[in-house]
């Protein structure tokens, strides 16, 4: 079997992000970047269907050259093959699914995990948009897996609930927190990750179908107000609420 499963570079959540000189994009000083926590769980799931079904696992990003970093993350944790699509122009998620799906056309894997989401530009559209691109069954926000054969059953958060679907391989599967427990690289698969060769490539495709026009960071929060401490406050609490913050 040959699995595939693609990820992102992304911003680490803890660090401060700032707005870069040209106002449309971060500025990069002082950014930590990680490989996409969505796309870890993607990852494990590969390496859990190889050890289980046997096969090679092939991971596949689109971006500039420090992307290799999240494809060493992934041999680290035991993927054995990486290609990296590089480009320094910033593409939007249409162009990096259009260069993943034209790379994975030719692979043509039996199953691609996807992360649901990143966690950059949260539009949860990369997956479905390859398995459109490809004309693959696409399963997405995946919390348990099971394939026999063929046979793909997934369960898959919707909204109040869960449910249950089938599809047949080849196909797409968008990971979602609970489908698993990303394993930690061991120290073996840290050190062979630095010497493993990364395949690239350049992109096929580099037309956007978005234009950041302005970035801002939101809005600082005000200070907060205290009325009184008992129940005498309640009116000049109310008259705040609708005069000044105007929420009711």
């Amino acid at each position: 079997m040959k699995i595939a499963v693609c990820v992102s570079q992304v911003p680490d959540t803890t660090t401060k992000v700032k707005i870069g000189a040209d106002g449309k994009t971060i500025d990069p000083s002082g950014v930590t970047y990680i490989i996409n926590p969505y796309d870890e769980l993607a990852v494990e799931a590969a390496l859990q269907l190889k050890e289980k079904q046997g096969g090679e696992t092939i991971v596949l990003t689109a971006g500039r050259d420090s992307s290799k970093e999240v494809i060493k993350k992934s041999y680290a944790m035991g993927i054995e093959k990486g290609i990296l699509i590089k480009s320094d122009i910033e593409m939007d998620s249409y162009a990096v699914a259009r260069n993943l799906a034209d790379v994975l056309k030719e692979i043509n894997p039996d199953i691609i995990f996807f992360g649901k989401q990143s966690i950059d530009y949260d539009d949860s559209q990369v997956g479905l948009l390859v398995a459109e691109m490809l004309g693959l069954p696409s399963i997405n926000v995946v919390v348990s897996l099971n394939i026999e054969g063929s046979k793909v059953t997934a369960e898959r958060e919707i909204e109040g609930g869960k449910e249950v679907v089938e599809a047949t391989l080849p196909a797409v599967i968008c990971a979602q927190r609970g489908l698993n427990s990303p394993r930690y690289p061991n120290l073996k698969g840290i050190m062979q990750a630095k010497s493993k060769p990364i395949e690239e490539r350049q992109p096929s495709y580099t037309e956007n179908k978005i234009e950041i026009l302005n970035m801002t960071l939101p809005k600082a929060k005000s200070k907060g107000k205290i009325v009184g401490t008992d129940v005498a406050a309640v009116g000049e609490l109310v008259k705040l609420l609708r005069e000044e913050a105007k929420v009711i």
